[in-house]
């Protein structure tokens, strides 16, 4: 059972943004190029943008406070992961899922701003209420 809190319209919006960002500069740059005017344009429209979130981690009795870095969660409610590679690899999907499963955020967008048409290079991750991925997106 899928959790439905929202996010479809919060994703929506966000690749939107993602595509505008796109248009203007194309395939190809820095990770850093796209993320921050991403960012801009996620607060201009009034969300809550936060960068480089550190993710704790939990073994046992150790913890350890800041074991990953998400790089964008958006409302508290979204966690994109934004890439800048020659081709989304399983491991790019395994590191959304490991930030979702350990943020307790049920949604995440993997956009990968290196491909001709972006709508090609986002994957959406949906952890469902026993914490399984289900995995959505175009595939090229």
């Amino acid at each position: 059972m899928l959790i439905d809190d929202g996010t479809d319209g919060l994703s929506g919006e966000a690749i939107g943004v993602a595509i505008e960002i796109h248009k203007l500069r194309g395939p190809g740059l820095f990770e850093k190029a796209y993320r921050l005017p991403f960012v801009h344009e996620l607060r201009k429209r009034g969300h809550k943008v936060e960068i480089e979130v550190p993710v704790p981690l939990q073994h046992d009795d150790l913890r350890v406070a800041c074991a990953y870095y998400m790089d964008i969660v958006v409302d508290g409610r979204l966690v994109i992961e934004v890439k800048s590679v020659k081709a989304i690899l399983p491991v790019h999907i395994q590191q959304l899922q490991t930030y979702l499963q350990l943020s307790a955020i049920r949604v995440g967008l993997l956009i990968n701003f290196n491909v001709p048409v972006l709508r090609y290079g986002i994957k959406r991750v949906i952890l469902d209420s026993q914490g399984w991925a289900r995995r959505l997106g175009r595939e090229r």
